[in-house]
């Protein structure tokens, strides 16, 4: 079995403000698979969230190319995405319900058990590193 983690944050100073994302993957090992830290200018908190999870997911769909992956299991310190994304939560605003659909158009065609999950910030502190070392770099 071959399984995924992936810890994903987004954060901007000032709301809007200068926004950074960071993504950190591991394997069952407990290896390091993947990170990122990027600018992505002016964005919300919400939006950054989001344009984290869209990072993950793109390099995701281009890893699976290469490696058999079983499962998937997504941790983000926010509740917001976490829910909208999962459709349990309305999306009330239009750039985040664009950014969600982006996202279950990428989740629809995953050929792997995935599971996207709430967790508090200690527990995210390599994605939250990532963002900060993003923003810290402009």
């Amino acid at each position: 079995m071959n399984k995924l983690k992936i810890y994903t944050d987004g954060g901007s100073r000032g709301n809007p403000g200068p926004a950074g994302i960071g993504v950190f993957v591991i394997n069952q090992q407990q290896q390091r698979v993947f990170s990122e830290s990027k600018y992505i200018g002016t964005a919300t908190n919400n939006e950054a969230e989001y344009k984290a999870f869209l990072a993950s997911l793109e390099w995701l769909k281009t890893h699976i190319k290469s490696t058999s992956i079983d499962g998937v299991e997504w941790f983000l310190d926010s509740k917001l995405v976490v829910e909208q994304v999962n459709q349990n939560w309305k999306i009330k605003e239009k750039r985040l319900l664009e950014l969600a659909q982006q996202a279950w158009k990428v989740l629809s065609l995953l050929n792997c058990d995935f599971k996207i999950s709430h967790v508090k910030r200690e527990q995210n502190k390599q994605a939250d590193a990532l963002v900060n070392e993003a923003l810290d770099a402009i």
